[in-house]
């Protein structure tokens, strides 16, 4: 791959309009369409002085240019001081490094956001890691928590494990366990909700069985959307709360917090998927955050060793349980 000199520029002309960007990075570079992928999705090229998708269609005049790497990492490091916020790490080897989460932390940066993420901690710490995986935003990460969740989240450490890891994944050989209370008194002891995930049209994940009443023997119905699955068992009976240990077979967006707001039983501390019936006992402080914990977390290494790693509860959400009267 050509070296990008350092704040170099181009303006686009006529024989360029109508082109996709990162076809015409590639030929006027020498590099395969793959590679000006990378240097679009990295932001090292930039057109009018913005990020732009890969397959921007050039328009006369546009002024492509090209920033180092550096430039963006600085950027990342400058947020990453203004944070308070460590990262538990809870094992580490040279294959991956397995972490904590907190809630309130971001895994990659959004349009939104860019700043606080684990994605920044991880390049901020480990900066190798900017070349493994697909995306320089996404340092190998192959999986992701919701902002407000907590608990572990495997990191891999080299292109081969972001690949076996992957692969994994996809293949729903990997297992996660989380800790979530929900509102409500969950009837059954055991339980599989499978009904499927789609984008609402005010962009919240939507999943609702074409039916009334949902109960555990009508939650599987055809119904448009992404096919998804959560197990759970009941751990824990307290007034008007029900402590689930919660398996997911599927990683749809936002999976556990829309399927049980669908149940009718939201999780406590969610402020985008609640039902106003559900309230704090009088007297009692609401949670400050989402009661959902990455609490287990197995899948196998390079050498096909099964691992498995635990984290136990925040003591916020320890501390909140003990305020609830249980049955």
């Amino acid at each position: 791959m050509n070296t990008i000199p350092p704040h170099t520029s181009f303006t686009t002309a006529s024989e360029d309009k109508g082109s996709r960007l990162d076809f015409l990075l590639a030929q006027k570079l020498g590099m395969t369409r793959s590679q000006a992928q990378k240097l679009i999705r990295s932001e090292t090229a930039l057109v009018n002085g913005r990020s732009a998708k890969v397959g921007y269609e050039i328009r006369l005049n546009d002024v492509v240019e090209f920033v180092e790497k550096v430039h963006k990492r600085e950027k990342v490091y400058k947020a990453m001081e203004q944070s308070v916020r460590d990262v538990p790490v809870i094992a580490e080897t040279d294959e991956y490094l397995v972490v904590n989460k907190p809630a309130g932390v971001l895994v990659h940066p959004t349009e939104a956001h860019e700043e606080h993420t684990l994605a920044a901690w991880l390049l901020t710490r480990y900066p190798e890691l900017e070349d493994v995986g697909e995306h320089p935003d996404r340092p190998g990460i192959v999986h992701r928590l919701d902002k407000e969740a907590s608990g572990l989240l495997v990191v891999a450490k080299t292109t081969a494990m972001f690949h076996h890891l992957k692969q994994q994944f996809q293949q729903r050989t990997t297992e996660k366990f989380y800790d979530v209370l929900v509102y409500g008194e969950v009837e059954r002891e055991y339980g599989m909700i499978t009904f499927p995930i789609d984008r609402g049209p005010d962009g919240r994940m939507v999943s609702r069985p074409n039916i009334d009443e949902v109960t555990l023997e009508t939650v599987r119905t055809i119904q448009p959307g992404r096919e998804a699955i959560t197990e759970f068992w009941v751990e824990g009976r307290f007034v008007n709360h029900t402590l689930l240990r919660v398996k997911i077979h599927t990683g749809r967006t936002h999976q556990i917090r829309v399927h049980f707001f669908a149940y009718n039983h939201p999780v406590v501390g969610d402020t985008l998927y609640k039902q106003r019936r559900f309230r704090e006992a009088r007297g009692q402080q609401p949670l400050s955050r989402l009661f959902l914990h990455a609490t287990e977390l197995s899948f196998s290494t390079l050498d096909g060793s099964r691992v498995c790693y635990t984290a136990p509860l925040p003591e916020i959400l320890v501390e909140y349980l003990s305020t609830l009267h249980s049955r």
